[in-house]
């Protein structure tokens, strides 16, 4: 009971009461559980609200800044991670969190996403992964399950859906990890070390859509599609027995990749040091 009502005045420093709340998201969704792991990691981290950035683009994740006590960006759809990069560049010091769907972050935003990993620029991306767009009515994204139905896919999904944490590791990512909305303390962990880390960080949170995906594939209540993330996840060391048949369809799992390479940003400076000083030599031998 104690530490419920310690957790409870933790949000209430990070949220903005002059909004409306109940929030926007469906009774049992998972994305305010993300929201609370963020507020609980940057309270954690004991970071100022005012060395922090929430951006977001288009969707149910993209509401999340509305609620926050950060500098927020709410930006166009799938734009988020290339605002949060002009932020970055202006003000490198900042810990900038970007939060995102998974049609948000990986279909009109899939460029940005690899770009940003392969430039390594200090970016906390939060992906959140509902496996739909559930925003707009239920319409399959690029993690919709092979064979699902969605609004957009009345007989069955037949596209190959993206590994997230697989694809940001491929395309450079300084930090990757995936847990779910089930796995709260883990997931927290995750984010935790993703603000702290120097250069593009990952942290794919599983979460479901009970109001669209799984009411039409008939998966239950918000409890039953949790407790599905609870009983269809393993984590990496477990996977790492497993057959490739038997990882067919897990959620598996942990931290994939946690490495230093040179960020993005920092290598700016250097550029324009040198350009400084090119600058200077030639105004002196003029």
């Amino acid at each position: 009971m104690r530490r419920q009502r310690r957790e409870s005045r933790v949000h209430e420093r990070y949220l903005r009461h002059s909004k409306k709340f109940p929030n926007i998201w469906c009774a049992g969704c998972g994305i305010g559980i993300v929201l609370g792991a963020i507020i609980r990691a940057v309270d954690g981290l004991q970071l100022d609200k005012d060395d922090v950035a929430m951006i977001s683009g288009i969707g149910c994740t993209g509401r999340m800044p509305v609620y926050v006590d950060f500098n927020t960006m709410h930006t166009t759809h799938g734009r988020a991670l290339a605002f949060a990069t002009g932020l970055k560049m202006v003000r490198p010091e900042m810990k900038v969190i970007v939060v995102m769907g998974d049609g948000d972050a990986l279909a009109i935003g899939g460029n940005h996403f690899i770009h940003a990993a392969r430039r390594n620029i200090g970016l906390t991306a939060i992906v959140v992964n509902n496996l739909t767009y559930g925003m707009t009515g239920g319409q399959y994204s690029p993690t919709t399950p092979i064979g699902a139905l969605a609004t957009t896919a009345p007989y069955g999904h037949i596209e190959q859906p993206f590994p997230i944490a697989e694809l940001a590791v491929a395309a450079g990512a300084a930090f990757v990890a995936r847990s779910t909305v089930y796995h709260v303390r883990e997931l927290e962990k995750y984010i935790a070390r993703a603000i702290n880390v120097e250069g593009f960080a990952v942290v794919e949170a599983v979460s479901y859509c009970h109001t669209t995906l799984g009411r039409l594939n008939r998966w239950g209540t918000a409890p039953e599609m949790m407790r599905r993330l609870k009983e269809n996840s393993v984590t990496l060391k477990q996977a790492e027995s497993m057959s490739e048949e038997e990882k067919r369809g897990k959620i598996v799992r942990g931290i994939f990749v946690e490495q230093e390479i040179p960020e993005y940003t920092r290598l700016y400076d250097r550029i324009i040091e040198r350009a400084q000083q090119r600058t200077s030599l030639q105004v002196e031998t003029a």
